[in-house]
């Protein structure tokens, strides 16, 4: 029983449920921890034990990191039936410790909690009541009630005649820099989504502060708990806009529970890669363009070379002679086989070996006179074999078929696109060898991957010798336990049982299966390995800004789920960047044609309706069919424009003004303003990831996307993009400020006169 005291009788009985479930959770930590601390002192039993407590400290570690990250908020809400039977609902479940392991605390996720998220007076799904309970920490501070049974009088005085108090509260509740869960607030047609089938691509269409986002991760959340096994060993991916976007939602699923996904930008999907640097927009839009595989293919095809115009060999006082004849034919039946360029190397090599081994047995073993061989295939086998320990050889494969990595390709190919772009293209994507990877990059990165595929013989010949040394040191150790064991009995009398029935490790292990056993376990997650192996495929793939991805890029993403299952999230009109497809046919078509769900959320929580109105009007300047999602609340709080001779200055005075007493502020501004602007605002810099969990932030347009914030103030919009500024005017929850120095755009100018 907690110390507060409680007047309420309501209160008080929620108060000493939730008591009861944290003496359960404590005795749970306690337990988990006294298994992990007893499974570690097993180090000295045999191998078998040693794996199953490496077994045990991995699900165990996984159910603490879980009670860890959902502490002090685990349960939210109850639900009340007609039949009397009461179920509260938390982040996760736990059972009580009897013998039926009964349910104390159903998670969000189960089938019974749905009545919680879809009920309604006309069709209440057999409840009497719908409870919200709020906390700070473990201790209970209100309680709201919708009554859904309307013919119950029972009444508790914590009625909600709305049922939208809770939502309203978390809409207006101040930010922190970082995404909350929306799991105690989720509305019905969010938890349609959420529970979607997860086979197949679901495609969920929002404007600004739809939820969208939340959404897809639930959804992820919702999909690891209903198919744990198929996701845990597959693991899920969510790709991202940029890293502060991920650092903004990277707590939402852990609140759930949920500590293995991966998350990541596209820029992060090449293992050894961090794409840095920036590119222009028509360098971005060159490299994102769908024809930039053939352009690949066409570099990787130029460095299968002819001899020009020929290639002499030495061999045994013999002079072989290469040339583009010989050299072609090889090279087509190598092409043939369609194999990756480094793999298919190896049918090269055959090839040529082939052709000089032909050249060689003819000008050696040919009879004279009647032009017979004087070889059998034997000697045919000799030749073969003496010319593959030429090096002659090898360097004029290496010439003709050169072994190529992704980095080198790629680098070399924007080093000097000549002759594989149009002129205007080749100036917009060339650079130096040595400048840093964009995010551009890392999709031709990927298709280069694929072109060359890895030659893995010189790592398959290393791993035999490492087990051939691990099976020879194993079995000494073995030898030596035998000799010892031996010696320890060869001084027993005849009959003595000790002598005769005792087993020594030969007789129940031999060294290869010895040495497999000394082998370390990879104890990564399914995320973590799949985050070091570019060939993974994943159980499901949730991208958000989808229309914003270039085709390279999702052909990147698409090679990661072979079983197209996806969840697209994201909004054509804010389709910004150059490269961006910005329709889900465009998307779709060419992978899974139309065999895809569209579904769209049309409410928004986030921007009050006096903002949405201003930055609706910008795009209606455009598209005047143009429908923009409905603000589900209004604050009277009009936003505002000034201009000005000074903008640092009025930027400074702005920031002063909007700064909240909690929650926080982001000043959207051209990149190229950055370095002035911070340089009068305390605390803020320029060029670095921002970091959100301050109280003002100095952001540009693409990197405020998916973002929220108490108050915005956007200073000269006139050098925006319409995408871009449609963006910067939505990101507010509460308040909305402009500043310039030229004339704003018409359409965002007849919206502050109206």
């Amino acid at each position: 029983m907690s110390n507060t005291e409680f007047h309420d009788g309501e209160l008080r009985q929620e108060q000493e449920f939730i008591d009861g479930l944290y003496v359960r959770v404590d005795a749970l930590r306690g337990d988990t921890e006294a298994s992990v601390t007893d499974a570690l002192a097993q180090g000295d039993k045999p191998m078998q034990a040693r794996l199953e407590r490496d077994i045990l400290v991995a699900e165990r570690s996984g159910l603490l990191a879980a009670l860890n990250a959902v502490d002090g908020s685990l349960c939210f809400g109850r639900i009340d039936l007609t039949d009397g039977v009461s179920h509260h609902i938390g982040r996760i479940g736990l059972r009580a410790d009897d013998a039926e392991r009964t349910p104390i605390l159903i998670d969000w996720r189960a089938d019974v909690a749905r009545p919680f998220y879809l009920a309604t007076g006309h069709t209440p799904m057999g409840l009497r009541r719908r409870r919200h309970i709020s906390t700070e920490g473990r201790r209970v501070t209100s309680l709201h009630d919708e009554i859904l049974d309307l013919g119950d009088a029972t009444r508790t005085g914590h009625e909600d005649p709305t049922g939208d108090a809770v939502l309203l509260a978390a809409l207006d509740s101040a930010r922190t820099g970082r995404m909350g869960d929306i799991v105690r607030t989720i509305q019905a047609d969010q938890d349609r989504i959420i529970r979607a089938p997860h086979r197949g691509v679901l495609v969920v269409e929002g404007g600004p502060g739809t939820g969208k986002t939340a959404v897809a991760l639930h959804r992820a959340a919702y999909l690891l708990y209903e198919h744990r096994e198929l996701l845990a060993r597959r693991a899920v991916l969510i790709v991202g806009p940029n890293p502060a976007f991920l650092g903004y939602i990277g707590e939402v699923l852990p609140s759930l529970g949920e500590t293995g996904v991966l998350l990541a930008t596209v820029g992060e999907l090449f293992p050894g890669v961090r794409a840095k640097a920036t590119d222009t927009p028509e360098a971005a839009a060159v490299k994102g363009r769908a024809d930039m595989a053939d352009v690949l293919a066409a570099v990787v095809r130029d460095r299968q070379a002819l001899p020009d115009p020929v290639i002499a060999i030495e061999h045994e006082r013999e002079v072989l002679m290469l040339d583009d004849g010989l050299v072609g034919v090889a090279r087509e039946r190598t092409r043939a086989a369609k194999l990756p360029h480094n793999v298919a190397r190896e049918h090269f090599e055959g090839h040529i070996l082939n052709t000089l081994t032909e050249l060689y047995a003819e000008r050696v073993g040919t009879d004279p006179y009647d032009g017979s061989s004087l070889l059998d295939a034997s000697d045919i086998t000799q030749i073969r074999d003496e010319l593959a320990e030429n090096p002659e050889v090898w360097a004029a494969i290496d010439q003709l078929w050169p072994r190529l990595n992704p980095q080198r390709l790629v680098a070399d190919f924007l080093a000097d696109p000549d002759g594989y772009v149009s002129e205007e293209d080749a100036d917009a994507v060339r650079r130096p060898v040595t400048r840093a990877w964009t995010v551009a990059d890392v999709p031709l990165l990927d298709e280069a991957a694929e072109l060359l595929g890895e030659d893995d013989r010189v790592a398959r010949a290393r791993a035999e010798r490492e087990r051939e040394t691990q099976v020879a040191y194993a079995q000494g150790v073995l030898d030596v336990s035998y000799a010892s064991r031996t010696y320890e009995f060869e001084d027993k009398e005849d009959g003595d049982p000790d002598a005769s029935e005792v087993l020594s490790a030969h007789d129940i292990i031999d060294a290869e299966r010895f040495a497999e056993r000394q082998e370390e376990a990879d104890h990564r997650s399914a995320a973590e390995r799949a985050a070091a192996d570019r060939t993974w495929a994943f159980g499901h793939i949730i991208v958000d800004e989808a229309q914003e991805l270039s085709p390279m890029a999702w052909r990147l993403l698409m090679r990661r789920c072979p079983t197209r299952s996806m969840t697209l999230v994201g909004d054509p009109a804010q389709t910004a960047e150059a490269a961006g497809v910005g329709s889900w046919e465009g998307i779709l078509q060419p992978y899974v044609e139309d065999r895809w769900e569209h579904t769209r959320l049309g409410v928004n929580y986030r921007t009050p309706a006096e903002i949405m109105d201003v930055a609706a009007a910008v795009v209606r300047a455009e598209n005047p069919g143009f429908r923009p999602p409905s603000s589900v609340r209004s604050t009277g709080v009009r936003p505002w424009a000034r201009a000005t001779d000074d903008l640092p200055g009025a930027v400074e005075k702005a920031v002063a003004e909007l700064t909240p007493d909690e929650g926080r502020l982001a000043v959207i501004a051209p990149r190229e303003l950055h370095r002035a602007l911070a340089a009068r605002l305390d605390g803020v810099t320029a060029g670095a990831e921002p970091d959100l969990t301050h109280t003002v932030v100095l952001l540009d347009p693409r990197q405020a996307k998916g973002l929220e914030f108490d108050s915005v103030l956007v200073v000269e919009p006139g050098r925006y993009g319409t995408s871009d500024l449609y963006v910067a005017l939505t990101r507010a929850t509460q308040r909305l400020g402009v500043v310039h120095t030229g004339a704003l755009p018409p359409a965002l100018a007849a919206a502050f006169t109206e």
